[in-house]
């Protein structure tokens, strides 16, 4: 990890803050290679069972990508830029849960992280919006795609061709954000929240995440024949026999992830 991203454990519950609050925490190429360094390190330690992503200071999340770097670019520089593995399409894919803490600005490639999250957590005094009409672009990291799938296609059209920007309440009202929470007790409750997860078998929330992902992608008759495997699957697990052993017990469950 660089400079640009801090690290964090507490628990089970691993954070990870942009670190640029100067430039209101913009998606760099920098921020990009150190998130996805972050993010390669914990999906490898077994102590860690949730990642929050957040922005360091108190304006930003992240404001979207930095547009300086777009500046005299070619649009094979871009495509180069835009190679695999892009910090979007890992974001939704990760093993682990992960819930961005929104704690400001949330714009532009910012919004599109943190729609690649698991759940996103607003802070009342966040906002959001796809700016990129404004520049004479348009979302490049999956805005165009994610958005409708979470608030529909009206919604989204609306934000995406206007350019204009919502507050927490009007972006939980549509569905873009899952909690708003007042900002001097985000972190608190986002925590709260990260552990409460964390608590429960880390393979159990692995097929649990990738189940509810497949809804993206499949039809309802194909996603309800993946469920049931994936339930049926469930039973060859260590933790199934440790998870209903300790309800008929009435204690804690112990999980080993197996």
């Amino acid at each position: 990890m660089g400079d640009s991203v801090l690290f964090e454990q507490s628990g089970r519950v691993a954070i990870l803050t942009i670190n640029r609050p100067d430039k209101m925490n913009a998606l760099s190429e920098g921020v990009r290679a150190d998130v996805l360094a972050a993010l390669d390190r914990i999906a490898e330690d077994d102590g860690i069972g949730v990642v929050v992503l957040t922005g360091a200071g108190e304006k930003a999340f992240i404001a979207g990508a930095d547009i300086g770097e777009f500046a005299g670019r070619s649009p094979f520089d871009q495509r180069h830029a835009m190679r695999s593995p892009r910090i979007f399409d890992v974001m939704a894919s990760y093993p682990k849960p992960v819930i961005a803490m929104i704690n400001g600005y949330c714009l532009g490639g910012g919004c599109e992280l943190a729609m690649s999250c698991d759940i996103r957590v607003a802070s009342d005094k966040a906002s959001f919006g796809q700016p990129e009409i404004n520049l004479g672009l348009i979302p490049g990291g999956s805005g165009t795609q994610r958005m409708p799938r979470l608030v529909g296609s009206g919604q989204a059209m609306r934000l995406i061709l206007s350019g204009d920007r919502i507050a927490a309440a009007e972006a939980a009202q549509i569905g873009l954000v899952d909690l708003v929470i007042p900002h001097e007790e985000l972190r608190a409750k986002t925590l709260e929240l990260a552990a409460r997860i964390a608590s429960k078998s880390p393979l159990t929330l692995k097929v649990a995440k990738e189940a509810v992902r497949a809804a993206d992608r499949l039809p309802i008759e194909e996603g309800l024949l993946y469920e049931r495997d994936l339930f049926c699957l469930c039973f060859s697990s260590a933790d199934k026999e440790e998870g209903v052993r300790a309800f008929l017990d009435k204690r804690p469950a112990a999980w080993t992830g197996r």
